[in-house]
């Protein structure tokens, strides 16, 4: 889940690399993988599809007991709001959930009103900001 991501998981973290342009999606689902290398494009082993992954820079390290890195997947799954608009996650996002646009090297992301499929807050509002919505 994205909520047990700590930063220090992520201080190798070179580039993220998007195999979908993310500009439609109101979230991708992110993971931690123990993964063979480090920057390969890696396997996918779940339902979905594969939106993107990190590449780790050449400083970080194997773990001794597996000889894996440890790198962050993102992905979606059949059940969410890119392929069923109007169903489970209509409003809400799982756990796991980010705004890509909130994504960079190093930075894990969060939820935002456009990732949770709300309205804008009432303080929103009064501010006078507005998320893009696709």
């Amino acid at each position: 889940m994205s909520a047990l991501i700590e930063p220090d998981q992520l201080a190798h973290e070179s580039d993220l690399i998007w195999l979908e342009d993310t500009d439609h999606l109101d979230y991708v689902r992110q993971s931690l993988d123990r993964l063979p290398t480090r920057g390969r494009k890696p396997a996918y082993h779940r339902d979905g599809r594969m939106i993107g992954y990190a590449v780790l820079g050449p400083e970080s390290r194997a773990s001794r007991a597996s000889g894996t890195f440890l790198r962050r997947v993102f992905w979606l799954l059949p059940r969410d709001r890119d392929s069923q608009p109007e169903g489970i996650y209509a409003l809400g996002a799982p756990s796991e959930a980010v705004d890509p646009r909130t994504l960079a090297p190093r930075v894990k992301g969060y939820k935002t009103q456009r990732s949770e499929g709300g309205p804008p807050s009432d303080a929103m509002r009064e501010l006078g900001i507005t998320l893009p919505k696709c």
